[in-house]
């Protein structure tokens, strides 16, 4: 049996036809940028999150690094985010002049360690970026109140958490602002790079519209110096055909995750993911840790089955970041996570039988290394 990691195509089969008929539409009309369907789904978008606005721009990355401009985060100011997330995160926050100040992972579900971030606060600190990874969110209660009580932002690092909840609420709905990616591979992908912000706040939702658009509200009208970020047209068709599946996909991810979790539990040298009470798990990624790693994976690739590390280097370990001093041992837990974690196959169309076969084959390497 040959699994991959990810396996798109059955998805892009499901709504092919829509997604045709969409296209000739826009095709016919030539509406290629910022055209009705973008509209239509920045609309839908924000129903979806419980949000009064979604913005549709480039990538998850700009997503990020517009909600800081318009938020007037920039030269100097401090930016508080997790050491375990993707490069992106940090680099949103660099790409404006601020620095990113990094607090640990919580070793239980490799979220923001909220105790440790009220002492990672200075004076000049702006805000905080919660990163919802894997597709659970971060408690968020414990954050706002923080933020709230020490005049700070929240944005949400959403790129993973289509659809997720956090105490019954939507992520994307939960701080001042969120950032969400449409990069393929996510639980809501669009069919190349794509991303949107979702937030509350009239004024910044319009601010964000004009700088992804250069700057501009009016055409040859540049009120800031703008950039070029906007969601093409043809992916926002996309976006909009399957929003309409994502609900009954994330029920299929927790399927998955939940006859993972059954086939593997109490399997000696494995530590398999939580879902804490207060969410609800939207599974962008299915990840383990062992101490055996490296011969796991090799192990499974020899028998045809698709596995991926996110993320093995942490941000603070980053060449990109060797300017900033960091050094091993900032970071503990997620520099011990780095080590252990493995993301398992898991995607919609993945069954039963697929999903046995990963079990199996992991109860077999660890069984024979007794």
């Amino acid at each position: 049996m040959k699994i991959p990691f990810l396996d798109l195509s059955a998805l892009s089969a499901e709504i092919a036809s829509e997604v045709s008929n969409r296209w000739k539409v826009i095709v016919d009309q030539s509406d290629f940028v910022l055209g009705w369907e973008v509209i239509g789904f920045e609309q839908e978008f924000a129903e979806y999150c419980a949000c009064d606005y979604a913005v549709g721009v480039a990538s998850g990355l700009d997503a990020l690094k517009l909600i800081l401009r318009a938020m007037d985060i920039g030269q100097g100011d401090e930016v508080i985010t997790a050491a375990n997330s993707f490069i992106a995160t940090a680099l949103a926050i660099s790409s404006v002049g601020a620095v990113p100040i990094l607090v640990d992972m919580n070793d239980r579900d490799f979220l923001m360690d909220v105790q440790a971030l009220e002492s990672a606060i200075t004076p000049r600190t702006k805000a905080i970026i919660p990163v919802h990874l894997y597709g659970q969110a971060v408690d968020m209660n414990p954050i706002m109140e923080l933020a709230c009580k020490r005049g700070l932002k929240v944005i949400e690092d959403a790129a993973q958490a289509h659809g997720a909840l956090c105490n019954g609420r939507r992520c994307g709905s939960l701080g001042d602002a969120a950032a969400f990616s449409f990069y393929p591979g996510k639980n809501l992908g669009a069919f190349g790079d794509g991303g949107a912000v979702t937030t509350n706040d009239a004024v910044l939702a319009d601010r964000i519209r004009m700088l992804r658009n250069y700057g501009s509200h009016r055409r040859y009208h540049h009120d800031e110096l703008g950039e070029n970020s906007r969601l093409d047209t043809v992916q926002a068709a996309v976006l909009s055909v399957k929003l309409k599946n994502l609900e009954e996909w994330n029920a299929t991810r927790r399927h998955i995750a939940g006859r993972y979790a059954a086939g593997l539990a109490n399997v000696a040298g494995l530590r398999l993911p939580t879902t804490n009470e207060y969410a609800e798990h939207v599974h962008h990624l299915y990840v383990i840790r062992t101490m055996r790693r490296d011969a796991l994976i090799q192990y499974l690739q020899d028998r045809d089955i698709g596995c991926i590390i996110h993320y093995p280097i942490p941000i603070h370990l980053q060449k990109a970041y060797a300017y900033r001093g960091w050094m091993s041992g900032d970071f503990p837990v997620a520099e011990q996570a780095a080590n252990e974690i493995l993301s398992l196959p898991l995607f919609p169309s993945m069954t039963d039988a697929q999903v046995d076969y990963v079990v199996d084959t992991i109860i077999e390497f660890l069984s024979e290394r007794e």
